[in-house]
């Protein structure tokens, strides 16, 4: 069969990457006008998981959102939490900021990007995260953070926001309340983010009433932050990724399991870390085991083709694989170090358009 193409981000064009630097800066950007980024006051909304299609394909289910100025943009690669929420805040992309994935290697270990841990537990002293992600959060322009108070004293969470004031919240109703307390004290940028939507369509996928009903509380959401803000602002809604059904986990080739010193990445991108001199014969065997269902390539061609972007700095790059596989079939690639990975449906990470396209919203009041 041919290889269907990638969809890959548009780094410097319509992508994530270009909201938070438009609206701390007035830099130009295709998917913030200038009217919105220059309002007295600016609330973006992130909604863990909201893609693109999965909206377009549930219309009545999103009647704020699709009243909404915008349009569909690219996220980056990998397709990821993490590295997606990095790049939103510091409007660079993963092969600059540095966190490159669900999973990488640093110092020693693979270590879990969103908990900062490893199988020995929290990783913050060997790998601290201000050293692992150096860009400023938020471009550098002071923001209130609107979250799950779980999320406040988190590993990424240092990594991705640095020192922006942090609000957390109870509840995701009180995301709008604590907000609008915000903007009514004169604070200017508000970053709220949500992750319903993203739990449930892990949990569930897009069957039944499950995601639909998730989807339906998240425009109720949107419509609540509407109405609640002041004249002359402004909300941008946005996500991080989008998702698919890929509930399949396939393992590793014999072949290539026995040329493999470890994983890392996560079943919609997976990195393969070959044994010492393996390398060539390791990318040979990846092409002829899983060429047909998977996007195979090696770091350099990652790096030249720009998957993480024009730049990816030294530091990056050691914490990549030597191989990749990428799948472009709905299912995942197992590894033995993500034990409960077989339980999800919906995953992401990957290159398909489901995953790599989201929306880019905003309404003026």
């Amino acid at each position: 069969m041919n290889e269907p193409v990638p969809t890959l981000p548009d780094y410097g064009g319509s992508s994530v990457t270009s909201v938070v630097p438009a609206i701390s800066w007035g830099v130009e950007s295709p998917v913030i006008p200038p009217e919105v980024a220059r309002a007295k006051h600016v609330v973006v909304l992130v909604i863990d998981s909201l893609g693109w299609m999965q909206l377009q394909e549930r219309q009545l289910r999103a009647p704020n959102m699709l009243s909404m100025e915008g349009g569909p943009a690219t996220t980056v690669a990998p397709s990821t939490t993490a590295s997606a929420l990095t790049s939103i805040s510091t409007g660079v992309s993963p092969g600059e900021h540095g966190i490159v994935g669900y999973r990488f290697p640093t110092g020693g270990a693979v270590m879990n990007a969103l908990r900062w841990t490893t199988p020995a537990g929290d990783h913050r002293s060997i790998s601290p995260p201000s050293e692992i992600q150096q860009k400023p959060p938020m471009a550098g322009v002071n923001w209130d953070v609107v979250a799950d108070r779980d999320f406040s004293a988190s590993g990424f969470t240092e990594a991705y926001l640095g020192g922006a004031a942090y609000h957390g919240v109870w509840h995701p109703s009180t995301l709008v309340s604590t907000t609008r307390l915000l903007l009514d004290s004169g604070r200017p940028r508000v970053f709220a983010y949500y992750d319903g939507l993203d739990h449930i369509a892990h949990t569930y996928g897009f069957r039944g009433e499950h995601f639909d009903m998730e989807l339906s509380f998240c425009d109720w959401l949107v419509g609540e932050m509407i109405s609640m803000l002041p004249s002359g602002s402004a909300l941008v809604v946005m996500a991080d990724h989008g998702q698919i059904e890929a509930p399949e986990l396939v393992k590793l080739s014999p072949d290539c399991d026995a040329l493999c010193r470890g994983r890392s990445g996560e079943p919609r991108f997976r990195w393969l870390h070959a044994r010492k001199g393996a390398k060539d014969e390791l990318y040979e065997a990846a092409l002829g085991s899983h060429g047909d269902i998977a996007w195979v390539r090696t770091k350099e061609q990652v790096i030249d083709e720009q998957w993480f972007g024009p730049e990816v700095t030294s530091a990056a790059a050691r914490r990549l694989g030597d191989v990749c596989l990428v799948p472009f079939e709905a299912i995942g690639v197992d590894d033995p170090g993500e034990p409960y990975a077989h339980r999800l449906i919906g995953r992401h990470g990957g290159l398909t358009l489901p995953e790599m396209m989201v929306p880019i919203l905003h309404a003026m009041v």
